[in-house]
C-alpha cells in the first residue's frame, strides 16, 4: 500500500485553523463528515481526543498522525491537512506542526489501519516530499504533491 492510493484529493486541506489541537481535529472531523467520509463529525472528534490522550500523534518536522478507528466505516480514510501557521504540540523536535495526516479505519480493519500508517511512514522518509508538501499553495498542488511518486522510494 502507498499513500498516493490512499490520498482522496476531496480530503485535502490547505487551511485548517491553527489554534489548538482540538481546533484542527473539530475541523477534520467536520470536513470528514462534510464530504460524506464519516457519518458522525462528533464521534470521530471524540475518538480522535481519546487517542490523543494515550500520547501525542506529533511525529516531528512539523508532522502530526492523528489516527482512530470507528465502528460504523467500511473503508479507511485518510484526509490531509495543512494549518499554515503551525500548531504548537509535543513533539520530539519542539517544531510546531503544519501538516496533519488523519487516517480513520474501520475498527474490524486492523491490518488495514497499521498499513496505512506504515505507509506515511514510508513516504515521510524522504525529506524531498515533505519539501513538496511546503512548496503547495492550494489544495490540488498539495494532493499532486502527496500521489505523486518519488523515484526510487514509491514506484509502481
Amino acid at each position: 500500500m502507498q499513500l498516493r492510493q490512499l490520498v482522496d484529493p476531496d480530503l485535502v486541506f490547505i487551511d485548517l485553523p491553527a489554534t489548538s489541537r482540538e481546533a484542527v481535529l473539530r475541523a477534520l472531523a467536520a470536513r470528514l463528515k462534510a464530504h460524506g467520509a464519516v457519518a458522525d463529525a462528533d464521534d470521530l472528534y471524540d475518538k480522535l481526543v481519546e487517542r490523543e490522550g494515550l500520547g501525542s500523534t506529533a511525529i516531528g518536522r512539523g508532522v502530526a498522525i492523528p489516527h482512530c478507528k470507528l465502528a460504523d466505516l467500511e473503508r479507511v480514510v485518510v484526509a490531509v491537512g495543512v494549518a499554515p501557521q503551525g500548531v504548537p504540540l509535543e513533539t520530539p523536535d519542539h517544531e510546531p506542526v503544519r501538516l496533519f495526516f488523519l487516517v480513520v479505519s474501520p475498527e474490524g480493519a486492523p491490518a488495514e489501519h497499521l498499513q496505512s500508517l506504515a505507509a506515511i511512514s514510508k513516504w515521510l522518509k524522504d525529506p524531498r516530499n515533505l519539501e513538496r508538501v511546503r512548496r503547495a499553495r492550494t489544495s490540488e498542488e498539495l494532493s499532486d504533491a502527496l500521489r505523486a511518486p518519488v523515484e526510487g522510494v514509491e514506484s509502481g
